[in-house]
């Protein structure tokens, strides 16, 4: 069996309530919606935990937060997780990444063979939440509203910087692979950091939405008739400290569409070299989480909401025409998914995964069990947990009610139906979910403990000399462009691509 090459196309940040069937009509985004078109496209995929780092070593290795311990965004990846790139390795392919993937410990690399960028935030334990202190706002890294009342223009950002050198870096890549050097067939995995916040975007990309009436704000909700998670997330973004007006929103909904359109002319250029050196891959779209954007007066992810808690997620497969699956599947599905499409026996991939692979559903056949989620950072008090059964989605935490939505009936969710007395079989039917796949009071202690640990190890690590854990990308200079033990003649041959035109 000839085995596919895959290209994963990662962004930060990027609501799914946006991509029920690709872009959202409004969105300047031709290549993400021709990509769309031809994929097999899940319009209710959810991420594992709504933040970073959490998402993305659950995307990693198929397993929930608190099988690898990545609770939050300073929570140590242990290099022990086996990852799709350890499975597609052992299977004889190379792994590449460019981009961000916001590994936390000294392992950088958690089976990529070679890795073009550095990583956009901190590998460190300085992160680390505090369950020990409730209410307690960590002020030189926690979000803040200033990312709405910053809202605007630049023509370069510490984040515009970084997405910039992922893209040149991987159409670099790209060419490199095309020249077939390594035979091995290939999975680079391309990961932006936009449209994350700060909503700030260069002015061609802003231009592209005067006057939308996507910029209007999103209907809002009292804080006193919040529920306590929702409470807590504004009490720790200091909303009380910040005035935001109508207009700040809509400038902050305006960067955050613009830096949509942003990603997807990075994305066009990727694509557009994939093409040009005519090689072929599976084509994977995904978001490590979504974004509030101002829905129920809540702002960037951290929460079970729809907006915060669904991803856009695309297969493009060569020689198959796609199509829309409307039936929920989580980004934990991605990697057995991969597998499957490597030809990799699953039962080498299965013990150490909590996904299910998506080949039957693009197929039309089986199914896929409910949906589960996980949240332990800030913000929050206790660990909670989520499922999603069909239209229904349960959430639980010790610390707080139970909230029960019907997705059909309310897609806004704006009633909790957990005390409604006609709903009372469901809601029991969801309570044992939960209760035979966590115990939550283990779950808090496990995440209480982690926590105290770290917080010992960052203090004293920073004392003395400090030995970062921050990827450091080296070339050989030796080893580019023409060098003298090269011959020249062979090198430029073997570096061109195509050849023989």
């Amino acid at each position: 069996m000839t085995r596919p090459n895959f290209l994963i196309l990662m962004v930060d940040q990027l609501t799914g309530t946006l991509f029920d069937d690709g872009p959202a009509a409004f969105l300047h985004a031709p290549n993400l919606r021709a990509l769309f078109q031809r994929s097999y496209r899940f319009s209710r995929a959810y991420c594992t935990s709504p933040l970073c780092a959490p998402s993305r070593a659950s995307f990693m290795s198929g397993q929930l937060p608190r099988r690898t311990g990545v609770y939050d965004n300073a929570a140590e990846f242990t290099a022990s997780t086996p990852c799709f790139t350890h499975h597609l390795r052992r299977a004889g392919y190379q792994t590449a990444l460019s981009g961000k993937m916001h590994f936390v410990g000294p392992d950088q690399l958690h089976g990529f063979e070679t890795r073009l960028t550095t990583d956009i935030y901190p590998a460190d334990f300085g992160w680390t939440p505090d369950y020990r202190k409730p209410g307690e706002r960590i002020d030189w890294w926690y979000h803040n509203m200033g990312s709405v009342t910053g809202a605007g223009v630049a023509e370069i950002t510490n984040q515009l910087e970084f997405d910039d050198e992922t893209a040149f870096l991987a159409c670099q890549k790209l060419y490199d692979l095309a020249r077939g050097h390594d035979p091995r067939p290939w999975c680079l995995t391309v990961s932006f950091t936009h449209p994350h916040d700060p909503f700030v975007a260069r002015r061609k990309y802003w231009d592209l939405y005067e006057g939308s009436p996507a910029l209007e704000p999103a209907d809002s909700v009292a804080y006193e008739a919040m529920d306590p998670h929702s409470k807590r997330l504004l009490d720790s973004f200091d909303y009380a400290n910040f005035d935001i007006s109508p207009d700040q929103v809509r400038r902050a909904r305006r960067g955050y569409f613009a830096n949509i359109s942003y990603i997807d002319d990075k994305i066009g250029e990727v694509l557009s070299v994939l093409e040009a050196t005519r090689q072929e891959a599976v084509v994977v779209f995904v978001s490590d989480h979504g974004e509030m954007l101002g829905a129920h007066g809540l702002w960037f992810k951290m929460s079970f909401f729809e907006e915060s808690a669904r991803v856009p997620l695309a297969f493009a497969i060569p020689g198959k025409r796609g199509g829309r699956i409307d039936q929920p599947v989580s980004t934990l599905d991605i990697v057995p998914t991969l597998a499957d499409l490597a030809g990799i026996d699953s039962a080498t991939v299965a013990p150490w995964c909590d996904g299910e692979s998506l080949l039957p559903l693009m197929h039309g056949t089986g199914g896929r069990g409910p949906v589960p989620m996980e949240y332990a950072a800030e913000g929050s008090i206790a660990p909670m947990v989520a499922l999603v059964d069909g239209p229904w989605k349960y959430i639980a935490c010790a610390a707080d009610p139970e909230i029960l939505y019907n997705l059909d009936t309310d897609p806004g969710e704006t009633e909790n139906l957990a005390g409604n007395a006609a709903c009372a079989p469901i809601l029991e039917r969801m309570r044992g979910m939960v209760r035979a796949r966590w115990d939550l009071a283990a779950f808090d202690a496990e995440v209480r403990e982690s926590q105290a640990r770290r917080w010992v190890i960052y203090e004293a690590l920073r004392e003395g000399a400090y030995t970062a854990w921050d990827f450091q990308p080296r070339r050989d200079a030796s080893e580019r462009f023409m060098r003298n033990h090269m011959d020249l003649n062979i090198l430029e041959e073997a570096q061109r691509c195509p050849r023989g035109e």
